[in-house]
């Protein structure tokens, strides 16, 4: 056992093994696997973010298993692991799939075609962290924050599990105020405003959202602050300097007949986001140069672990310690290969891309490779983000596009000699479409590596064993899989998704946006089309650099607060309004953890340990917000979807609109009080 591994003594000894993979523990795991895909599904398509699900998990885990003559620690932590996989391969599907919606690829979410891609890519993110656990957990000594909380959440909840009752209110009343909000039309779901002056337009505008409040304040204030700067450089900078020195004619086609807010989204939504795309390029090779080191060691630490199991050395192993045989590893991802082969030659179609059979599987072929090879680099990647920033702040999107972009480059340079996509439509957009299908296989891996490192880093301090949660993180990844499909499909026809509807009069203010496969079908489709906007991108990348010095400014000052770039390209490429409660949140983590330690000096008491417990409690609630919210919007999409209309539960005329604003104002400022109290109660 090396120096990192003797710092600390986990909570169930080594040679204590209790139960952990048992009946009651698989089913609970498999239920709220599928339960939490769904609600981040929705989460996701809404503002194009997820969050860590490990710690309500654990909580709802340990609430079920007392009602149970037996249970323990590492039971519920099994459970936690099974769970959290739903929400992290979620996040996967929706941020690239939702594209081939966009692109009129796809009429609706095939199940079969959906559920391979999301299953292959999730089992290949576990088999790839395997070998990487002892690296980035107890090598590189990483933080791996959710999963820190999650364990210390399990080991309190064995005295009290008393947190349940924040996730329970807090998932009622903000669930209840989801109903009134989307469903009944009591309550305004955004407000916004601009001011003109000469020709640029500065627009400003807040969604009055509880689940972003509890984004917020989840992700602290360090990423708050820069997800809404992210957000001022597009709409105080970027949407009124392009309107001051556009064209005229241009800007004419560009805003239409939209004035005041209207014009400036428009300006930012077919111009000024795709500095985000330039923006989440740099930060994503930029990420891939800072982790090369801990890659390398990752790699060499697995092979060590060979070495030892086949000297004898392996009955030494504590049970704390043993992970899957590296050899099931290898074997697992090459026999990946040949149904993911399979997948591509079904889901993306050669009708528009008329190639001969030689290039055809060799191009195949190479996107079965490519999707090996960037999978581990990028699970890889995605596994020590989620050990620096958390799973939460795990800019997956920023991994996926790098793939996306890499892929379409490559399929033109394969392509390219044969088909002439710059002047077909339809050729250019079967093969943004195979590049899609490719980043999503990529996505999921990345996506469910970050989940599985957090939960391992959980296991590590409740005294787990590894091999049996990375049983279950495969188990979570399968019941996950098995649901996605059919939640996208009811969600697509109930709302519509990134501008497209499945049928006429649908109300496009309850669209989901989907803002990260809206990016992901924008540089796919770009590249084969030849009609990017190669100069918005341009100026992304060079505000990303700006921002990758000034972070490495701050790293030699030795500053708590950082800048990570892609925290920052991630606002630039939101619409504002969604960048405003996430601030909000994130200031109000803040204050109140200033508020607790203030108090706790004036009364004697220790500052650190108030702050724990607060930061706990909010926690806890703002989860319940996020849950709460998610699964009405959910619930909501059936009587939509059977009524083929987002007015199905409207209990007022359309005249009462001010009043849901003042309505809405008066609900958004109550939640923001509430999160405070919970947060400073005695």
């Amino acid at each position: 056992m090396n120096k990192e591994s003797q710092q600390f003594t986990p909570y169930v000894r080594p040679q204590d093994d209790l139960p952990q993979i048992t009946v009651k523990a698989v089913i609970l795991g498999i239920l709220l696997s599928a339960i939490l895909a769904g609600a981040n599904a929705y989460l996701g398509l809404k503002v194009g973010m997820t969050v860590s699900a490990s710690i309500p998990a654990a909580v709802i885990s340990m609430a079920v298993l007392r009602l149970f003559r037996e249970s323990n620690i590492l039971e519920n932590n099994i459970v936690q692991t099974a769970a959290s996989a739903g929400e992290s391969l979620a996040a996967g599907v929706i941020f690239t799939l939702p594209a081939l919606i966009l692109l009129r690829y796809w009429m609706d979410f095939p199940f079969i075609d959906t559920m391979a891609i999301a299953l292959f890519g999730g089992v290949l993110g576990v088999l790839f962290t395997i070998p990487l656990r002892r690296a980035l957990i107890i090598e590189q000594g990483l933080k791996f924050p959710e999963g820190v909380a999650t364990g210390e959440v399990l080991k309190a909840g064995t005295e009290g599990g008393k947190g349940i009752k924040y996730i329970l209110w807090a998932g009622l009343v903000g669930g209840l105020y989801k109903l009134g909000q989307t469903g009944l039309k009591l309550f305004s779901g955004s407000l916004s405003g601009s001011v003109t002056t000469g020709r640029s337009i500065f627009g400003l505008g807040t969604e009055l959202s509880v689940a972003l409040l509890g984004v917020g304040y989840i992700v602290g204030l360090n990423i708050a602050v820069l997800v809404f700067g992210g957000g001022l450089i597009s709409w105080l900078f970027g949407i009124p300097i392009y309107m001051a020195f556009a064209d005229p004619q241009v800007l004419s086609e560009v805003v239409g007949s939209n004035t005041g807010y209207g014009a400036a989204l428009e300006v930012w939504s077919q111009k000024i986001r795709y500095m985000g795309v330039g923006a989440m390029v740099v930060g994503g090779v930029w990420a891939l140069i800072s982790l090369a080191k801990p890659l390398v060691d990752g790699i060499k630490s697995s092979w060590e672990a060979v070495k030892k199991v086949r000297s004898g050395e392996g009955a030494a192993i504590l049970r704390t310690e043993q992970d899957m045989p590296i050899n099931y590893v290898l074997w697992g991802v090459l026999g990946l290969a040949i149904p993911i082969l399979i997948v591509f030659t079904q889901v993306i179609d050669t009708t528009h891309l008329p190639v001969t059979s030689g290039l055809y599987w060799t191009t195949m072929s190479i996107g079965v490779l490519f999707s090996l090879i960037a999978g581990f680099l990028f699970a890889s990647v995605a596994g020590y983000m989620a050990g620096l920033v958390g799973s939460s702040n795990n800019p997956i999107s920023g991994v996926t596009i790098a793939t996306i972009l890499a892929t379409a480059l490559i399929l033109l340079a394969l392509l390219g000699s044969q088909l002439e996509f710059g002047v077909d439509a339809d050729r250019a957009g079967a093969a943004a479409a195979a590049a899609i299908v490719v980043g999503a296989m990529v996505a999921c891996a990345a996506a469910i590596a970050g989940d599985n490192m957090q939960d391992l880093k959980a296991g590590q301090l409740v005294g787990a064993t590894p091999y049996k949660q990375q049983i279950m993180q495969i188990v979570g990844v399968v019941a996950s899989a098995l649901v996605i499909a059919p939640i996208l499909s009811l969600l697509f026809n109930a709302y519509g998704m990134g501008g497209v509807f499945p049928r006429e009069g649908m109300n496009p203010e309850e669209m989901l946006s989907a803002p990260q496969a809206t990016l992901m079908q924008s540089v796919a489709e770009g590249v084969f089309a030849r009609n990017l906007e190669w100069s918005m991108i341009v100026i992304g990348c060079l505000i990303a650099v700006a921002i990758i010095i000034f972070d490495k400014v701050l790293e030699a000052r030795g500053s708590d607060f950082r800048a990570p770039v892609l925290a920052v390209a991630v606002g630039i490429y939101l619409p504002l309004e969604l960048t405003v409660p996430i601030f909000i949140g994130g200031v109000l983590a803040w204050y109140a953890g200033k508020r607790l330690a203030a108090r706790s000096i004036a009364e004697g008491s220790d500052p650190e340990k108030a702050k724990e417990i607060g930061e706990r409690r909010g926690l806890l609630f703002s989860s319940g917000l996020i849950t709460g919210e998610a699964l009405i919007g959910i619930v909501l999409a059936i009587p939509f979807a059977l009524q083929e209309s987002t007015e199905a539960l409207r209990i007022v005329p359309e005249s009462f609109a001010p009043y849901a604003d003042w309505l809405g104002g008066i609900a958004g400022i109550f939640f923001i009080i509430w999160l405070y109290k919970v947060v400073t109660k005695r």
